[in-house]
């Protein structure tokens, strides 16, 4: 997520849920960002062979 080791889990007193919980959709930034840079480089790579 790009957070640091134990941004969450080194809080004192949190349960292994509650930690989910504060991380969230947090991931989904991440997720997104690689699902765009691998759909573009599909549609230049077909647009390419399209071209030839």
């Amino acid at each position: 997520m790009g957070l640091p080791d134990g941004w969450v889990t080194d809080t004192p007193g949190l349960t292994r849920p509650a930690m989910l919980r504060a991380l969230g959709n947090g991931v989904v930034r991440l997720q997104a960002a690689t699902a765009i840079r691998l759909l573009h480089g599909r549609a230049v790579h077909d647009g390419e062979q399209a071209a030839a």
